[in-house]
């Protein structure tokens, strides 16, 4: 810890006397620097020997006041606008009295053209580089959107055209407008303010950025890259509509269309009622007619298929086989009687056999069967030892039966 921080304390603070001068000494010690901006306010104050600019950063919502000798401004090779893009050489200064900084500048450099185009032409290299123009990332366009966000200047030419020629095209078309200055200092600031919300509504389909033709100064918020970037990163397809046909910004080639004019972005966005309309009459009307083609020639295969014998004459086939039908119905009769007359046959003959060989004929012929009935389960007797005396017997003829109890056994 230095001895000036070790004698800074709660006892013993700093005049504020002390603390100007030493962010004095800090912001002194950068030195000459070149800085690039966007003027935003020219103020000369005749009887005096300072001008006072502000130089704001076209990127983000920064600035810083300058200060030089006024004649300065005008030796310039291009007379300074607001809206002018500068590359200045300053010192920065702190006022120690005032608490403030600005910078004091000996050299003022307005870009020109072909220095803006060569720095448009770079960001345009870095930005294809990264993918941001890639067609597989741009987003179509719904066919007939509930809501258009549209980003125009204040009752601009622009804003006209695409209002007037949408509703013209659709009645129904309703717009979310969101004014913007389209040049200058604080155009790009305004707009992406604008682009965040229409891109979070989720009634806005679609955006349209739309402004008239113009210089390449004038044109150049449309190729910034923090806009551009926001554009790239939108997940509502955007439609940029910037100048004339030979107007290029590159905002057009992030955007997920590039409409020509403010006019044909109008005319793309929606569709037109009236070709609508008639393409709808036209589908009728071939649909109509090809269901009538249709109908005839399905009418002419049913004619075809009535005039064919079978169905001209339905019963002509049943008719020309109908002895068939009866002969083979006859031949089926008879086939099925001799067969039943052979079963009946077949019967008859079984059913002497069995009568020949059933008990009933043995016992005609004199023969007896003999049961022995006083045990638990009467049996038929087969040997002499199965009738033991007092055994008591069941002796079965032909013709009845008779119970009778064994007095004596006899064996052959």
């Amino acid at each position: 810890m230095t001895s000036a921080q070790s004698s800074n304390s709660a006892e013993h603070p700093w005049p504020v006397r002390t603390v100007n001068t030493k962010i004095a000494d800090w912001i002194h010690r950068l030195g000459q620097i070149w800085v690039e901006g966007q003027v935003t306010q020219i103020n000369r104050r005749p009887g005096t020997r300072t001008a006072f600019l502000t130089l704001r950063d076209p990127a983000a919502d920064l600035s810083i006041s300058v200060t030089c000798n006024p004649d300065l401004l005008y030796r310039t090779e291009v007379p300074l606008t607001e809206g002018s893009h500068v590359v200045v050489l300053g010192r920065p200064t702190y006022f120690t009295g005032r608490g403030t900084v600005s910078l004091r500048i000996t050299d003022i450099r307005p870009v020109g053209v072909g220095e803006l185009l060569l720095r448009i032409e770079r960001l345009r290299q870095l930005l294809a580089a990264e993918g941001l123009f890639d067609t597989r990332l741009k987003r179509p366009l719904p066919f007939l959107p509930r809501t258009i966000g549209l980003i125009s200047g204040r009752a601009s030419a622009a804003q006209r055209d695409v209002v007037s020629v949408a509703s013209g095209r659709w009645p129904a078309v309703r717009f979310e407008v969101r004014d913007a200055p389209v040049q200058g200092p604080t155009a790009v600031p305004r707009i992406l303010t604008h682009l965040a919300a229409l891109d979070a509504d989720p009634e806005v389909e679609v955006i349209v950025i739309a402004r008239g033709g113009g210089s390449v100064e004038d044109l150049l918020p449309f190729s910034d890259e923090a806009l551009l970037r926001a554009v790239s990163g939108c997940t509502t397809p955007v439609i940029s509509a910037i100048g004339h046909e030979p107007d290029t910004p590159l905002l057009d080639l992030v955007a997920d269309v590039r409409a020509a004019t403010p006019t044909d972005a109008a005319k793309r966005v929606v569709p037109d009622v009236g070709d609508e309309l008639a393409g709808i009459g036209d589908l009728r009307r071939r649909s109509a007619h090809a269901l009538r083609n249709w109908v005839r020639r399905e009418s002419h295969v049913v004619d075809g298929l009535r005039a064919r014998p079978v169905l001209a004459r339905p019963f002509s086939m049943i008719d020309r086989h109908a002895d068939t039908v009866d002969r083979m119905r006859r031949d089926i009769r008879r086939d099925i009687r001799r067969h039943v007359e052979a079963e009946d046959r077949r019967r008859e003959h079984l059913s002497a056999r069995l009568a020949t060989l059933g008990p009933a004929q043995t016992l005609a012929r004199g023969y007896a069967v003999v049961q022995r009935v006083d045990t638990e389960r009467p049996h038929v007797v087969g040997a002499v030892a199965d009738m033991p005396p007092g055994a008591h017997v069941r002796i079965r003829v032909s013709d009845g039966a008779s119970v009778a109890e064994v007095t004596e056994g006899e064996q052959t």
